[in-house]
């Protein structure tokens, strides 16, 4: 029995850690083949789609930031029914700068339904527009040659959509990990193909490439959405490690976790949604990376409860029955040997300790732990894809930019 659970015990472990091993080889690989920015101009329009809800503490300072930027835009400002003074100071400020962009609208929902809603509203009322749609969160600062460089992608014309790069601030735990393989990742599916995440941070597209009915408003990923739309309408979205944005971080763990688990639950849900493009030969080396990310993000946590739940039935068995063989005393302290590592690994990312080589085991466990704590909450029908604010957030990018 023990010697059977721990073979099912290795085999699981196998399965979970095989598409990471794989995929981090295959951006190691795919990322020779370096982006390069076109060199030629282009001068395509740009409205700057800012999707807002309670954002009185950040919204004057997002507007100068957009305001900054080398090339003049419009600007399309949906308000997801806020309750505090938000709208009243845009309407300020944009009285105060009236020469600010080409064009303004403001758009006030009756009702407060979620990011992805307000953005497939948004899109619905730019179906008129053709340029470049440039999303990007009230919270999220980039300096002012930024949709400048965006723009210059667009001279290619298999490029679709162009995501920046994160550069967080705040008290990041064992995000500077996490960012690093992540944003690593997207470069390297940017090089061989397109990349189905990108950063709703700072995120521009073609704005014939995405419509409304693209998106699930039951799920927050918006940004992975409009990635993958346009990919499947036959072009490329990619991230640009030049073009970066500057955020916040919550302050606490709390506050991190619920970002991270809301997040998880918003992709879990877009690659549910796309799962029959996994194995759909026309997507090329897109379905690599698809079923790649799909392995990843919904199999290998779930493998993981598998294995943990063998993990416990082996040491019980060999609590209550005992080993009889050597070779199979050896097998079950090798086990508890591996068992070990992986939990402090894990202990050790969640308590902020970065010790090299577990910290990469670590950031996979931890993040693993979110999308299983993501699926479980999808299960209990707990929805996360209403809009979750971090006040502390706010509080510090105001005072950062005084």
């Amino acid at each position: 029995m023990a010697l059977m659970l721990v073979i099912a015990e290795c085999v699981g472990l196998g399965l979970v850690l095989a598409p990471f091993a794989i995929h981090r080889l295959n951006i190691w690989r795919w990322g020779k083949n370096h982006l390069e920015i076109p060199v030629d101009k282009v001068d395509l329009p740009i409205t700057v789609l800012l999707p807002v809800w309670n954002e009185e503490k950040v919204i004057q300072l997002k507007l100068n930031n957009l305001a900054k930027q080398e090339i003049k835009t419009s600007l399309l400002l949906i308000d997801s029914a806020s309750t505090d003074n938000t709208i009243n100071l845009a309407n300020k400020w944009l009285k105060e700068n009236p020469k600010s962009f080409i064009s303004t609208e403001v758009i006030i929902l009756p009702s407060r339904d979620g990011k992805t809603a307000a953005v497939a509203k948004a899109i619905d009322h730019l179906s008129g527009f053709e340029g470049l749609i440039a999303m990007t969160d009230a919270d999220a600062i980039f300096d002012g040659k930024a949709l400048l460089r965006a723009r210059r992608w667009f001279a290619n014309d298999t490029i679709g959509a162009v995501g920046a790069t994160p550069s967080r601030s705040g008290n990041l735990s064992g995000e500077a990990s996490h960012r690093e393989l992540y944003s690593m990742t997207r470069y390297g599916e940017s090089c061989y193909d397109s990349t189905p995440f990108l950063e709703g941070s700072l995120l521009v597209w073609r704005s014939n490439l995405v419509k409304s009915t693209d998106l699930n408003i039951m799920s927050n990923a918006d940004d992975a959405q409009i990635a993958t739309a346009v990919r499947l309408a036959g072009f490329r979205a990619i991230q640009d490690p030049e073009l970066k944005f500057t955020d916040y971080m919550p302050s606490t763990r709390v506050g991190q976790r619920r970002q991270k688990v809301r997040r998880a639950q918003g992709l879990i849900r877009h690659l549910s949604r796309k799962r029959e493009k996994l194995f759909d030969r026309k997507m090329g080396r897109f379905g690599v990376i698809l079923r790649m990310q799909a392995w990843m993000i919904i199999i290998s946590p779930l493998l993981l409860l598998m294995v943990m739940v063998f993990a416990l039935l082996r040491n019980f068995s060999v609590l209550m029955v005992g080993m009889g063989q050597d070779a199979e005393l050896f097998l079950h302290l090798t086990a508890l040997i591996v068992e070990g590592i992986f939990i402090l690994s894990w202990l050790l990312m969640r308590f902020e300790i970065r010790v090299p080589v577990l910290s990469i085991l670590g950031t996979i466990l931890v993040a693993m732990e979110h999308l299983n704590i993501a699926m479980f909450q999808a299960l209990r029908g707990n929805s996360l894809h209403m809009w979750a604010q971090h006040e502390d957030v706010r509080q510090a990018l105001a005072e950062a930019n005084e």
